[in-house]
């Protein structure tokens, strides 16, 4: 599996098909982000440069084989896009299933902290996520199976490595998904710009809570936010109030760390 043994306990997220990273920058960029990777094809009567022979030497160093191809083959995988007689395989990201994440608070013996991101659309936005919640001790990341990035090679290396300690669970259906943890025991905080409280010394935090981010232009979906038991606002000074959903996740959850350390 791509992350540790264990994590894709019954993953029925359903498996997508392989992704493929092309373009001599962009292999390099994820052979170095150690994204995960099948094989590198590699075009026959290729022009070794500087870039091809970083993209041998990562290949060679983490075990990823290497593939002869026509560049004829290279062009209909690709579609005809401007590979430069390289293209890497990603396999699909085992997702976890939500109810996972419970489990691991549980192994780990503590009060859930769990990240639900609500129609956030850029995979970089959730790569940042998967970093700031894997870095304040979250038990895992939770998005929705469609209109809403997933964990794509982008999103892989701009966690910069979280993403292979920390699952990242799909829910066919947030709401639902979201009651099914409030069942369980848990408060669900959403971010919202005009939330009844402040995020600063919320005493939920401490206990078992999932807290759900929108999308920057758009926010919370209507069904989700009235899902919310309580939605918070993050006190800003500046007019820009529309914080990103990685930043945003990165401040809560170092204000849910900060009060669950002084427990």
């Amino acid at each position: 599996g791509m992350r540790r043994a264990g994590a894709g306990r019954g993953g029925r997220g359903g498996a997508g098909s392989a992704e493929l990273v092309f373009g001599r920058n962009s292999v390099v960029e994820a052979l170095v982000g150690d994204v995960p990777a099948n094989a590198l094809y590699v075009q026959q009567f290729i022009d070794t440069d500087d870039r091809v022979r970083e993209a041998f030497q990562a290949a060679n160093d983490r075990g990823i084989p290497l593939m002869d191809a026509p560049r004829a083959q290279l062009d209909q995988m690709t579609g005809g896009l401007n590979h430069q007689g390289l293209v890497l395989q990603v396999p699909p990201y085992e997702y976890a299933h939500p109810e996972d994440l419970l489990e691991e608070a549980a192994d780990a013996g503590q009060d859930a902290l769990i990240i639900a991101l609500d129609g956030v659309t850029d995979s970089r936005n959730l790569g940042a996520v998967v970093r700031s919640a894997a870095a304040f001790g979250a038990h895992g990341v939770v998005i929705p199976e469609r209109r809403a990035a997933g964990m794509t090679a982008g999103a892989w290396k701009t966690s910069s490595g979280a993403a292979a300690r920390l699952p990242v669970a799909r829910a066919t259906n947030m709401t639902r998904t979201l009651e099914a943890y409030q069942k369980a025991g848990l408060m669900v905080v959403g971010l919202a710009a005009d939330g009844e409280a402040e995020i600063g010394d919320l005493e939920l935090l401490t206990g078992p809570v999932v807290i759900v981010a929108g999308s920057e232009g758009k926010g919370l979906s209507r069904l989700v936010s009235e899902t919310c038991d309580m939605r918070v606002r993050i006190p800003m000074s500046g007019l820009t109030e529309s914080l990103n959903a990685g930043v945003a996740a990165g401040i809560v959850l170092y204000e849910a760390a900060r009060l669950r350390a002084k427990r």
